[in-house]
């Protein structure tokens, strides 16, 4: 008897995805029934849905601050809309390892992934820069808004 992964790369090498769809396409072949295996992709859309977010720390010149060990694609997709939906908050991340892997296997650390998406950040401790950098009047005026909500 085959081991479930040998018989999921058997597939594989035949161009299935898996050992259950190269079973139904055997059968399907057996039964000549004319099949086809995957001919098209059906669209669809993911429904609007409205959801929230809550900062880690907010100092008081306006930087938003957001301090993740694990930053899962889940965060990756969140802190993205966020920055595209709120171009004037001023988010930034402490990692506690920005030379961490997004994934296991991955090549791209989460000082990769901030530089690419336009984010700055730090690691352990929120910079004395940050702190005493002037006050930023458009991510201010975002954050009142919010508070006051």
């Amino acid at each position: 008897m085959k081991k479930p992964y040998n018989v999921r790369k058997s597939a594989i090498q035949r161009g299935y995805r898996s050992g259950l769809e190269d079973n139904i396409a055997k059968q399907l072949k057996k039964l000549n029934t004319g099949a086809e295996y995957e001919p098209f992709k059906i669209p669809y859309y993911i429904p609007k849905s409205d959801h929230t977010y809550t900062p880690d720390f907010v100092l008081p010149n306006g930087i938003v601050i957001e301090s993740k060990g694990r930053f899962t694609i889940e965060d990756r997709k969140k802190h993205i809309l966020c920055k595209e939906q709120h171009p004037d908050m001023d988010l930034r991340f402490v990692f506690s390892s920005s030379k961490s892997k997004l994934r296991k296997g991955s090549k791209t650390t989460l000082a990769n992934w901030c530089d690419r998406n336009g984010f700055l950040y730090a690691d352990k401790l929120v910079p004395e820069s940050w702190v005493g950098e002037r006050h930023n009047r458009k991510s201010l005026k975002v954050i009142d808004k919010w508070k006051q909500q």
